[in-house]
């Protein structure tokens, strides 16, 4: 089976299409479409429940499988699918800017682009009201890439290991220090219950345990939901103060505990589209090992995991106190790289290549369609008054609805444009003039030209 190929085709933009790998759209595309799964969570109910079932809801037949399906097969890794992608659309770009116009200009167009991103993030997440906006995230990783634009695949992928332990070892440490606060408090407890009297220590060790059971024991996760529920339905500055307050601490200390989430990922999507293996040049059954190991691992962890959870009745305590390591990190990265594998060698099969490429106008236009799930969602769920209302697998069903208007749409839209609209106002302002948008020659393609949040 041949590797996949790099089409030529003229372009009228300040970038041509020569380099472009159409199997990134349609990947891109896919991603784009999954993330919708797992941030449809966070917008249409309360915030906690974003990985979680409301106990106020039945737990069993549809909403049970709707949020099987959900935590298993598309958190975290659609996010890391796309952040592979994000970092091989950056190589592409820097490569592409470094021939034509030289270091400096590359980095003078790159950084600014990069700074349209944070800002279009913070328009996401404060005026178009999406909580958990990753465009600021990416953006201020993205800062950091173009230093490293030269390593080899090797390098990467050292750095890529460094980042997956260093991460792996901050959120076990979250994990044990729960445990502690648990075991001490509980001591204090105890000792408490046989009229011993407390130190000063023992007495903080009692606030923080009683502290941390009230927030993310079951009983806490339901008063939470109620709080937001409140705020929600009341007036609209208590919905803004509502979501900038999940915002601001998203893009801060989320961030802060979190970065490496995104930047491994990057380095994964450097150093496999300088190694050949985004474009298929690894020998098949490479592809097929990474695809069933990777997959096979990652479901299997997810049911461990999510066994205990659902078991649980989601408390946060019992999790604590039954997890002996949290894998989220390790689990997201065999099964995101089983999804790629398995994708590559889809799109390498002619039969299913003509399925994928469904997705590819969507990849193209992946930053308008981004956006724009921001955009329907929230008119859905916050003006329309439907926030909370709706069952986990009804969320889906509008899910499934804004899959296939933005396929059609984005179908057409590029017969006739260039870009999508957020993508051509990114273009020009990045580029300080306004770019070309409508297509006015025969010989351009539908599809020819893409810029989107992973490769402008």
């Amino acid at each position: 089976m041949s590797a996949i190929t790099i089409t030529d085709a003229p372009v009228a933009s300040p970038l041509s299409k020569k380099d472009r790998i159409l199997f990134l759209d349609a990947a891109r595309g896919i991603a784009l479409l999954g993330i919708l799964v797992m941030n449809s969570m966070a917008q249409g109910q309360a915030f906690v429940f974003y990985d979680k079932l409301n106990l106020e809801q039945p737990i069993t037949g549809k909403n049970f499988w709707a949020w099987v399906i959900e935590v298993c097969v598309f958190e975290g890794t659609m996010r890391g699918l796309f952040s592979i992608l994000f970092g091989a659309g950056t190589i592409l770009l820097i490569n592409r800017l470094e021939k034509t116009r030289g270091h400096i200009d590359a980095a003078d167009i790159y950084y600014r682009r990069i700074l349209w991103l944070l800002f279009f993030g913070v328009i996401n997440a404060f005026i178009f009201l999406w909580p958990g906006d990753i465009l600021y995230s990416y953006a201020l990783c993205g800062l950091f890439l173009f230093p490293f634009r030269k390593l080899s695949p090797r390098a990467l992928w050292i750095g890529v290991f460094l980042m997956l332990a260093f991460g792996t070892y901050r959120e076990n440490s979250s994990l044990y220090e729960h445990k502690e606060i648990i075991t001490k408090g509980k001591y204090a407890d105890a000792l408490n219950d046989q009229h011993k009297k407390l130190s000063i220590t023992q007495k903080a060790d009692t606030a923080k345990w009683h502290d941390f059971r009230d927030k993310n024991s079951s009983k806490g996760m339901m008063k939470a939901a109620a709080e937001n529920s409140a705020k929600v339905h009341g007036t609209f500055p208590e919905l803004f103060v509502y979501l900038r307050d999940i915002n601001v601490e998203i893009q801060s200390l989320g961030f802060y505990n979190s970065w490496w989430d995104m930047l491994l990922f990057f380095f994964i999507g450097m150093a496999l589209l300088k190694s050949g293996y985004l474009t298929g040049n690894s020998p098949n059954l490479q592809y097929v090992l990474i695809a069933i190991l990777g997959i096979g691992i990652g479901l299997v962890i997810n049911y461990f995991h999510y066994k205990l959870l659902y078991h649980s009745r989601f408390d946060g305590v019992v999790m604590a106190e039954k997890m002996w390591i949290d894998p989220y990190q390790l689990r997201r990265f065999v099964q995101t790289m089983g999804y790629l594998s398995l994708l590559i060698l889809m799109y390498k099969a002619a039969s299913l290549r003509a399925v994928l490429n469904i997705f590819t106008p969507v990849g193209q236009m992946a930053f308008t369609n981004y956006l724009s799930q921001s955009i329907i969602t929230s008119v859905i769920f916050y003006m329309m008054g439907w926030w909370g209302t709706f069952q986990r697998y009804q969320i889906y069903e509008i899910v499934f609805c804004i899959w296939v208007f933005q396929i059609v749409v984005s179908t057409i839209w590029l017969k006739y444009f260039l870009f999508g609209p957020f993508e051509w106002l990114w273009r020009s302002l990045t580029y300080l003039k306004a770019q070309p948008f409508r297509r006015i020659r025969d010989n351009i393609a539908p599809g020819s030209v893409s810029g989107t949040v992973a490769n402008l």
